[in-house]
């Protein structure tokens, strides 16, 4: 007998944390994945965007394989604005929105 989504729950429970986790990282993937794409549309390369920016190449590849959350917020305002683009930071409180630098 085929065993339900209920019965598999029970016998394995959902792990939310690791869920989180792996929902975190993918988001962290997918905003890296954008801002390559990003960069590829202006016919940059990562030297150059480095070059452009005054940070290591190293550290343009740190950021578009996802390591973004602990970027200094100066380093991704130069790697923005390499782009051509401008880096937002808005504060969320409830129901209060602001924009942060």
């Amino acid at each position: 007998m085929a065993m339900t989504l209920r019965d598999m729950d029970a016998v394995r429970p959902v792990n939310r944390e690791a869920v989180d986790r792996h929902k975190a990282r993918m988001r962290d993937e997918v905003r890296a994945f954008r801002l390559r794409e990003l960069r590829a549309a202006q016919s940059l390369t990562q030297v150059q965007v480095a070059e452009l920016a005054h940070i290591r190449q190293s550290r343009v590849s740190s950021i578009e394989n996802g390591d973004i959350g602990t970027a200094q917020v100066n380093t991704l305002r130069k790697y923005v604005s390499a782009l051509g683009g401008e880096l937002d930071i808005t504060v969320r409180l409830g129901d209060e929105t602001f924009t942060l630098a």
